[in-house]
């Protein structure tokens, strides 16, 4: 994948990212800069950090998964890197988003 076909998945998962709202605040993750350092790499591997509005967020794995789904839709987009960051269970949610199918079937309760 070249830069320019990079550039337009990242863009693309930026787009898809503001349709996933944050329902405590009304407001998408792209707005509320949830979603750090995002770049995709020449295999098409999306790497990013998703960092939850606050170290006890109630809201954080609903949001994880959202995302991570959002992003597993974009077309160029063959897996992902997620590192959940500034959260209580971030390793526990780290290892849960690990082993997701890309793209994500159905998540059991």
């Amino acid at each position: 994948m070249g830069v320019m076909d990079r550039d337009v998945v990242r863009e693309a998962i930026l787009a898809r990212l503001s349709a996933v709202i944050d329902p405590g605040m009304g407001v998408d993750v792209v707005r509320m800069r949830l979603i750090e350092g995002l770049m995709v790499d020449g295999e098409g591997v999306a790497h990013y950090k998703f960092c939850p509005s606050s170290p006890l967020c109630p809201m954080a794995v609903q949001l994880a998964l959202s995302i991570h789904e959002a992003v597993a839709s974009v077309d160029g987009v063959t897996g992902q890197d997620i590192e959940v960051v500034g959260y209580i269970r971030s390793v526990e949610l780290n290892a849960m988003l690990a082993d997701l199918p890309h793209p994500p079937g159905p998540v059991e309760p």
